[in-house]
């Protein structure tokens, strides 16, 4: 047993009362004062979130590109540098080894993001399947932190700190070499909240320094420094997919409602025979959204029953702030995944009524 990994930014955590916990073998603010305020902070104004645990991978040279399209569903020929997107990397039976972000440096040289606790298998698993592919892959998470401005807020705060052109950068877009606060960043329009918002990646020993430079331009606008919890319920309530919860190694995209991500027409890539195949015949099952119709909150791992039938289990469950009542997703038969099913979660001893509803459960007008 190794000690959980300090980000540059811990002692900043530390020196505002953040509850500090053990998360991917990184120690990370969960909380600063409660979930529920940090959540409406984000909602309302912004919240400012420590992601210096994720894993970021170089991928350069000329077999760059034909790599990641061997790897990924997505098309990623169609990006244009300085152009992101939301992928996957798949199994032979397309499902989820992890997913990620993929983002065009230039014509040959890539950046891929991925979930902290994959970082070390996800990077084998690319490296083994680099086969003649003329490129080289680096490991640069220890190279990296990154920070996510997230909220309504966001673009007035970040405003007084960079001359950018905040207004005119496009979703899924980014500028590098970007001067943040006197830093140069990657300033990327992305964010896992469903709020307008950004990520700033950046060099490790400058992170304290920025994080501080928000925080000051934020105070002002109503910025509050928001931890792991609050991320989860944000990320819940937008819909958006978390690994080892609505997608994991027995999981396909079209069942889990992102068949978005899968541009068949691009040619071969690992999994696609699967998923022509899920396409022309369809999926057995479905990923949906479900609200508690009675008192309590679903939590991941609980039984889900329609009749007397236990047809699935609880992926994520909690009391979403925004809405004010609890929720839930769960795969259900496709049968059975229609919007008005009606449902009972197993809780302990206890049976919780819910329905199905439509995903996403909240989106920003």
């Amino acid at each position: 047993m190794t000690d959980p990994r300090k980000t540059p930014l811990y002692d900043e955590h530390v020196a505002a009362g953040a509850k500090m916990v053990d998360f991917a073998g990184w120690m990370m603010p969960v909380r600063y004062t409660s979930e529920m305020d940090e959540h409406r902070a984000v909602r309302s104004a912004a919240g400012l979130f420590d992601v210096s645990h994720m894993g970021e991978f170089r991928i350069q040279g000329p077999g760059a590109l034909d790599l990641l399209q061997s790897l990924t569903p997505n098309n990623v020929a169609k990006l244009k540098v300085n152009q992101a997107h939301y992928s996957a990397l798949l199994t032979e039976d397309a499902t989820y080894v992890d997913d990620l972000l993929v983002y065009r440096l230039g014509e040959d040289d890539f950046m891929a993001v991925v979930n902290a606790a994959n970082i070390d298998e996800d990077f084998a698993w690319i490296e083994s399947r680099r086969g003649d592919f003329d490129c080289i892959i680096e490991d640069h998470s220890d190279r990296t932190a990154l920070l996510a401005l997230q909220g309504p807020k966001a673009t007035a705060i970040l405003a007084g700190l960079t001359d950018a052109d905040l207004d005119g950068l496009r979703y899924y877009h980014f500028l590098q070499d970007q001067d943040v606060g006197g830093v140069k960043c990657l300033l990327s329009r992305t964010g896992y909240t469903g709020e307008e918002g950004f990520e700033l990646y950046l060099d490790p020993a400058d992170a304290p320094a920025v994080w501080r430079k928000l925080m000051e331009a934020g105070a002002e606008h109503g910025l509050k420094p928001a931890g792991l919890a609050a991320r989860d319920t944000l990320r819940l309530e937008a819909g958006m997919a978390l690994y080892g919860h609505e997608i994991d190694r027995t999981t396909t995209p079209y069942e889990a409602g992102l068949r978005w991500t899968v541009k068949l027409k691009k040619g071969d890539f690992i999994g696609r025979d699967v998923l022509v195949q899920q396409k022309a015949d369809g999926v057995e099952r479905k990923l949906v959204g479900f609200q508690v119709t009675g008192r309590g909150i679903a939590r991941q791992g609980h039984q889900v029953i329609v009749g007397d039938e236990e047809v699935g289990v609880v992926c994520s469950g909690t009391f979403a702030p925004t809405l004010e009542v609890a929720i839930g997703t769960t795969y259900l038969p496709t049968a059975l995944a229609e919007e008005g099913t009606e449902l009972t979660i197993a809780v302990r001893k206890r049976r919780l009524p819910a329905k199905v509803v439509a995903l996403p459960f909240y989106k920003r007008a």
